[in-house]
């Protein structure tokens, strides 16, 4: 029976842990001067990205020629979907070409839930809407343990933009499954309500959020987001949200500093603390093909 992965809401602590103790695996791999390993020779993988991306889809592409697979891109732009076919039509057609694992981005919540039933291909879920994106999430946990060993008792501040981020989604059930205790701190506006709901903690006093933190994590603006009036200007953002060397300084000494990308430098972040010695945001990246290396290599060679 085949396996997805739509969500880290789905996967339980002991699966989570699984994932990332064969990226540490993975890791070595691409660490190394011969990035080539046979675990998925002769299998395909599709990249099918309905919204645009660079660390994702790239990190996708590589993880799969890594693991000596045949990897394609497609964008929705470049495909039929341009001439109006709908989505399941879409992931029939590529799956009926020979497609073992279909990689899936999509500005609709729920689009990978959608064809993972109609298709013999293993589903991954890139990025649905405001729903997850457990890729992310799951490089974003291993980063945390490669600089803090554990994550039981950690606490991460996750500033931002709460609302539309999928990131704060997965990232919440991964680390509230894994014992962590989780922060969050962002304007009213950009704050769901109920999200207390979830197991965190909810803050609009973003250095309250901060205090001690063991990680403190920012995410994107969504600059769209301004023109509809839920925050004034990106300068006054900044001013009473964005993470600079004195907010940080309110977390704990040793604190780590992250980002998922693309970063709005001056917006989010500081120049300053984004290129400090406290951000991991590049390992993040390196991160991401080992994760992504590692829950492909599991999808077709035993599960989870």
């Amino acid at each position: 029976m085949k396996q997805d992965l739509l969500g880290l809401k789905d996967l339980s602590a002991q699966q989570i842990k699984n994932i990332l103790s064969h990226a540490a695996d993975m890791k070595k791999v691409v660490l190394s001067d011969s990035k080539k390993i046979p675990n998925l020779q002769g299998k395909t993988v599709v990249n099918l990205f309905y919204e645009n991306s660079t660390r994702t889809r790239m990190s996708f592409e590589l993880a799969a020629k890594y693991m000596s697979a045949n990897a394609a891109n497609i964008s929705s732009s470049g495909s039929s979907v341009a001439k109006g076919e709908t989505l399941i039509d879409t992931a029939e057609t590529l799956d009926v070409m020979g497609t073992d694992i279909l990689v899936m981005r999509h500005n609709m919540s729920g689009a990978p839930h959608l064809i993972a039933p109609v298709i013999k291909a293993s589903v991954i879920n890139a990025g649905d809407g405001m729903n997850e994106h457990p890729t992310q999430a799951l490089l974003d946990i291993f980063t945390m343990i490669e600089h803090k060993g554990h994550i039981e008792g950690l606490k991460v501040a996750i500033i931002g933009d709460i609302s539309h981020s999928r990131v704060v989604r997965s990232n919440i059930h991964g680390l509230t499954k894994l014992g962590a205790e989780v922060s969050l701190g962002g304007p009213a506006t950009l704050m769901p309500k109920d999200i207390d709901k979830m197991g965190v903690k909810v803050f609009n006093n973003v250095q309250e959020a901060i205090i001690d933190a063991d990680v403190v994590m920012g995410l994107r603006i969504q600059l769209e987001r301004q023109k509809k009036g839920l925050f004034p200007s990106v300068r006054e953002y900044f001013r009473f949200f964005g993470v600079d060397e004195s907010r940080l300084r309110l977390a704990k000494p040793d604190a780590i500093l992250m980002h998922p990308g693309p970063v709005n430098r001056g917006v989010e972040l500081s120049t300053s603390v984004i290129d400090g010695d406290k951000s991991v945001i590049t390992e993040q990246v390196t991160n991401g093909v080992a994760v992504r290396m590692a829950v492909m290599d599991m999808l077709i060679n035993g599960g989870f």
